[in-house]
């Protein structure tokens, strides 16, 4: 018995191997999640990384989430910081 063909075995460095991508500095804030099998009712969820999270069921309450979540781009806190702005 020894260990199976291509498992992974002591000294494997593949695991640790740094990002191919790099690292530009980006970071997911929000997350539109929308489902909507073919003949099913539809859901969506939108959340944000600043608190955010809301749901809907069914086309209408979905495009209007929909249109919710990409107006929220506009106020989020994490987006648009208020530090050093001149208040209204």
């Amino acid at each position: 018995m020894g260990e199976p063909k291509g498992a992974a075995r002591k000294g494997d460095r593949t695991a640790c191997s740094p990002d191919p991508h790099g690292d530009d500095g980006r970071r997911l804030i929000a997350w539109l999640h929308i489902v909507a099998p073919r003949g099913a009712v539809p859901t969506a969820t939108s959340k944000c990384a600043c608190g955010r999270d809301r749901s809907a069921v069914g086309k209408p309450r979905v495009l209007a989430l929909i249109d919710d979540h990409t107006a929220h781009r506009t106020v989020c806190p994490l987006r648009n910081p208020q530090e050093g702005r001149a208040a209204a």
